[in-house]
């Protein structure tokens, strides 16, 4: 279907199954994919750059992919996080498939696939969110999903964001401010941005 959004629910695009791999930390990742989802042939470069960055709390207990696509980012986090609860979330009922083939492709067996918009499915806290967000959707859509990672992270947790510099970087950046007492870039390069954002720490009672 031309034009037809990756973030779409239920993709009409005609099947074109692919596999490919990349390497993160001296792990090598085996994926498959189709059309129909965010960057089907190859991991992006925003992605790989997110994922350059990404560090994980000893402590993080609950992590979530927001916007999964076929699991390119939950597969790192579950990977990180052997002991951790890995919950992969996607609209799009294509990817949510492909994104938990490639869990088991991996053998990762603490990832959980949620289909649906947001952070509904998954139950809270969540320690560290991390997302390359759907830009084309709108700034609404992606501030909205901003305000609902800071909504629903445990105290110090964390979000971990990556997005083109000249789709709107230094507005997003202003944004995670307001929502987030704690917010650093951590990586740039390709035109591309990621930042970390972390939710404040209540003092003792």
């Amino acid at each position: 279907m031309p034009g037809e959004h990756y973030y779409a629910s239920r993709p009409t695009s005609a099947h074109k199954p692919c596999q490919f791999s990349f390497t993160h930390r001296d792990r090598t990742f085996d994926l498959v994919s189709d059309a129909g989802v965010f960057s089907h042939q190859h991991l992006d470069r925003g992605t790989k750059l997110l994922l350059k960055a990404l560090a994980v709390p000893p402590a993080a207990a609950r992590l979530a992919d927001l916007g999964c696509g076929y699991g390119p980012i939950g597969l790192v986090l579950a990977s990180l996080a052997p002991l951790a609860e890995v919950y992969l979330i996607d609209p799009n009922e294509r990817a949510c498939d492909l994104a938990m083939k490639n869990a088991i492709r991996n053998g990762l067996e603490n990832i959980i696939v949620k289909r649906g918009e947001g952070l509904a499915g998954v139950p809270g806290p969540i320690d560290l969110i991390a997302t390359n967000p759907p830009i084309r959707a709108g700034k609404q859509a992606v501030y909205g999903l901003m305000a609902e990672a800071a909504e629903r992270l445990s105290q110090g947790g964390e979000l971990w964001t990556v997005i083109r510099t000249n789709q709107g970087a230094e507005s997003l950046k202003r944004e995670l401010c307001r929502l987030f007492p704690d917010v650093s870039e951590m990586e740039k390069g390709g035109g591309f941005r990621v930042y970390r954002a972390v939710k404040s720490i209540s003092p003792p009672i």
